[in-house]
């Protein structure tokens, strides 16, 4: 604006100088007595109006003078926290477009609900499956994965991450399986097409129906209606379902009743399908347009007979769509006694919902077809390769390829059983098959005293998009990055550019300073799922950098020959291109984590002032509870955050050494080599008797809670469990003893024959510490806080569980020492062979049991804890029992 202001004083100054001139011009000189006058009149005129203008121009530099000089303009200058790093992005190599890019386009993409498509573009065309169950005698909508559904079992059997799944769920009696398949014809549009099977079975189940069948309006025709016969008088019982009451058929046959929708997300009204063609088991129910597939068609097609209604929606909300088709049902059922869908469409509706009812045995195929420039003839062609027995044939046919390819590329050993395998498949199946896509922008949390966004207490970051894997599809189906390094050592081995493309998007969300937010919540759908105290990133908090891990492996399996000549030109280029990022990444920790000595860090962002945690939290460091020193201060050092950095520095090493840059390479060799100093480890973080590697910080070990009688807002006492100090704390190590205490044991930064591995290895085997038959547990039994709560309503998260990532990874040292010369390399091994033994039993025990990989296991009885269908880093099951390990 003040650029514009400028040139048009400009202008109206340029005009005001030339005024005098053109008047001269246009006055007629005539000669009188009074000429001389006139003529002196003129001069003066003339002059003054020069000197005018000269004054115009002069009052306007000082304007522009005190403004930009003395006061400047107030620019809207966007905060570095939110302000992408200046560097080419790693999705717009070549290696990311094209060819694969397109291949990526469709998939199972929304992990959050039970079966769902999208394409990996902001504005996509989604597709998904809701069915009714029942539950205590009432009806349940399913659609959102959520543990208060409590199906018995869910999860992909088989997935490979491109263009086919299977999965199965089973919902009380009745058993739901889909598949997912792509197909790609030289007619079809961008991304290819896709197919969907649906089979419903049961085998002693007894449904309830949904309404009188007696009474049957079907919008198909008649060979698609249920048997009338098979259903009799209702019971005067009722029972209340969506806000109305229904009476109970006595005695009627299996009934499922399953809802496909699609759903566009930019809001472009779709077309309704005007039902059978002329090919009786071909469906039409819907058409539309894509920008970049064109002109598309979904086919339903089903030999057996059902019941068809369906229901049309225009809103942007999409993440309501379980409320707004519980409405419908509702409203009908209420209205005519039925409970279907209206039969009606809102005025350009965005959102189609097709209700299909049927008797168990049921199966219905369903085809999404694109750009149908083709003739007719050729359009049926493709899809009947995408239903019925073609269909049948390729899922077959994909299924004994992904098979073919586990056995490949894990070649597991003949002591792995068939059920133990099956877990295996499963693990991988739900990892890859958790993989989503999701766009929007992040919530950065501001400090209280910030003024960039008046009235909020955060600000966004920019729009952006992740292709990620998921720990958990019911309770974390989002972003998680220092799950995702744990998700890539299983997923790089089955697909390396999947694996690439996944890192790509995580470093391409680096602000200026070299953070990337630790939980992605992208988009509304990700958003429903979480709650609001968990929403806000904080960007002085770090997150473990664990891609590190697979980029590490990534080198050294090139080293070791394990990619061919056209892979290791992907990964040459990808990781060029990625340094900048990486070193941007370590310099944030290295400037934002360290502590006050050289080569000492700790983990910013624990609360030093709250009354109501036994041990503050340190979230930022993935381990949450893990006790650290009791009072937090800058004083702290945490021996993993140090361990972390060594593999962060270590690994751009042989980054820089491949890349064959010597100078950068160089100063990242220098600093790995500083924090493997052994001795240097020692002096900061080894307690001398014990053998023990520890934290440091001001400590207490006398903190308890108590019950506190507390006077609350309104001047009213309330009891409250509040923490209590009972001794003043002191610098010193920190006693407690769990996974951090293992980290330079997990880092082999312990030379073989040091007596402190012998150490290292007592504390691994003794059941009075970490050892149990079900793995290792996260905090030793001898720990003050070891299985203690945190706060009131905070159960002990990793005081005490087994969990996978850190298992493996210790399995991983092991397995190392046991192959190194050195007196304690026998012992290594069997402590290796027992431990790796016990983690594989007990998950293939309680997958066998529950029908879920779960978050963590007890340490007491080895059940599943915490999240189920946890298919995260619990995955890593698979690289246990391939004893597939880092080589580094």
């Amino acid at each position: 604006m003040a650029g514009v202001s400028r040139r048009n004083t400009r202008d109206k100054a340029t005009s005001a100088g030339k005024s005098p001139n053109l008047h001269n011009t246009n006055t007629r000189t005539r000669k009188s007595a009074a000429g001389g006058r006139r003529g002196f009149t003129r001069i003066v005129t003339s002059t003054f109006a020069i000197l005018l203008s000269i004054g115009i121009v002069l009052i306007t530099i000082g304007f522009f003078m005190k403004n930009y000089f003395i006061n400047p303009a107030k620019e809207t200058v966007k905060p570095r926290v939110v302000t992408p790093l200046s560097a080419p992005k790693l999705m717009d190599l070549p290696m990311f477009q094209g060819e694969h890019k397109e291949s990526l386009y469709w998939g199972t993409y929304r992990p959050h609900v039970y079966f769902g498509i999208r394409a990996r573009t902001p504005q996509s065309l989604l597709a998904g499956l809701m069915w009714l169950g029942v539950k205590d005698g009432r009806y349940v909508m399913r659609h959102v994965c959520q543990d208060s559904d409590e199906l018995a079992t869910y999860g992909w059997t088989h997935h490979n991450g491109r263009d086919y799944g299977r999965q199965v769920l089973v919902d009380q009696k009745l058993v739901l399986t889909t598949n997912f398949l792509k197909s790609r014809e030289e007619e079809s549009g961008y991304g290819g097409d896709w197919a969907v099977r649906i089979e419903a079975q049961s085998e002693v189940a007894i449904f309830l129906p949904l309404h009188d069948f007696t009474a049957l309006n079907l919008l198909i025709p008649c060979r698609h209606s249920l048997r009338e016969e098979s259903f009799t008088t209702f019971l005067s019982s009722a029972v209340m379902t969506f806000g109305f009451f229904y009476r109970l058929n006595e005695e009627m046959e299996e009934i499922v009743h399953l809802f496909f929708y699609v759903a566009d997300e930019e809001g472009t009204a779709l077309g309704l399908g005007k039902g059978a063609s002329d090919d009786p088991d071909d469906f039409l129910l819907a058409f539309g347009s894509m920008t970049d597939v064109g002109n598309w068609e979904l086919h339903l097609e089903s030999k057996e007979n059902f019941e068809f209604h369906y229901a049309g929606f225009k809103t942007h909300n999409i993440h309501n769509l379980s409320e707004l088709v519980q409405t419908n049902l509702a409203i009908q059922a209420r209205t005519i006694g039925r409970l279907q869908l209206s039969d009606t469409s809102d005025h350009a509706s965005n959102i189609l919902v097709f209700q299909v009812s049927a008797i168990i045995p049921f199966k219905v195929d369903i085809a999404f077809v694109t750009k149908l420039s083709g003739s007719t003839s050729r359009l049926k062609e493709r899809i009947r390769s995408l239903i019925g027995d073609s269909l049948s044939s390729n899922l077959k046919h994909k299924q004994e390829q992904f098979d073919n390819k586990f056995q490949s590329c894990f070649d597991m050993s003949n002591e792995i059983n068939p059920e133990a395998i099956t877990v295996a498949k499963a693990a991988l199946g739900n990892l890859l098959g958790g993989v989503g896509y999701f766009y929007g922008q992040s919530k950065i949390s501001l400090p209280p005293s910030s003024k960039l966004v008046p009235g909020d207490n955060y600000i966004s970051y920019w729009p952006a998009e992740l292709y990620t894997a998921v720990p958990s599809r019911p309770f974390f189906p989002r972003g998680f990055l220092w799950d995702e390094g744990f998700h890539q050592l299983l997923i790089w081995r089955w697909d390396a550019n999947i694996s690439l493309d996944i890192i790509g998007h995580w470093l391409d969300l680096m602000n200026a300073d070299g953070w990337i937010p630790r939980e992605q919540i992208l988009g509304a759908e990700a958003l429903s799922k979480v709650p609001s105290e968990f929403v806000l990133q904080h960007p002085t908090n770090g997150n473990p950098p664990t891609l590190f891990l697979v980029l590490r492996e990534f080198v050294c399996s090139i080293k070791k020959d394990k990619f061919s000549a056209s892979q290791i030109n992907d990964i040459s280029t990808f990781l060029r291109r990625a340094f900048v990022r990486l070193d941007a990444w370590y310099k944030w920790f290295n400037t934002t984590q360290s502590g006050k000595d050289v080569g000492t860090y700790f983990w910013h962002g624990r609360d030093n002032v709250t009354t109501r945690e036994l041990n503050p939290k340190s979230l930022s460091s993935g381990l949450d509870d893990y006790p650290r020193a009791s009072h937090p201060s800058e004083d702290e050092r945490h021996v993993d955050l140090r361990c972390w950095m060594h593999l962060a520095a270590d690994c751009m090493s042989s980054i820089s050494e491949f890349l064959e840059d010597s100078h950068i390479g160089k100063e990242y060799s220098l600093t790995a080599k500083l924090l493997s100093d052994f001795d240097l480890l020692n002096q900061i973080h080894l307690d001398n008797t014990s053998g023990v590697y520890s934290d440091y910080g001001n400590h207490t070990e006398k903190v308890r809670l108590s019950w506190q009688m507390v006077e609350s807002a309104g001047g009213y006492p309330s009891r409250e469990l509040l923490r209590e100090v009972l001794e003043k704390p002191v610098l010193r190590l920190v006693p407690h003893i769990g996974y951090v205490s293992l980290f330079p044991f997990m880092s082999r930064l312990i030379p073989a024959d040091s007596w402190i591995l012998e150490k290292q290895l007592d504390l691994i085997s003794d059941t009075s510490t970490l050892w149990t038959k079900f793995g290792l547990r996260s905090l030793s039994k001898t720990s003050s806080i070891y299985v203690q709560r945190n706060t009131e309503h905070d159960p002990p998260y990793w005081r005490g569980p087994i969990w996978m990532n850190m298992n493996y990874m210790i399995l991983s040292a092991l397995n190392y020492y046991s192959q190194v010369d050195g007196p304690y390399q026998d012992r290594a091994k069997i402590i290796y062979t027992d431990l790796r033994n016990n983690l594989i039993q007990n998950v293939v025990k309680n997958y066998k049991q529950t029908g879920f990989l779960w978050e963590q296991y007890d340490q007491k009885k080895g059940k599943g804890k915490g999240a189920r269908l946890f298919t995260g880093w619990t995955s890593l099951i698979v690289l246990i029992m391939a004893e597939s390990y880092s080589e580094s």
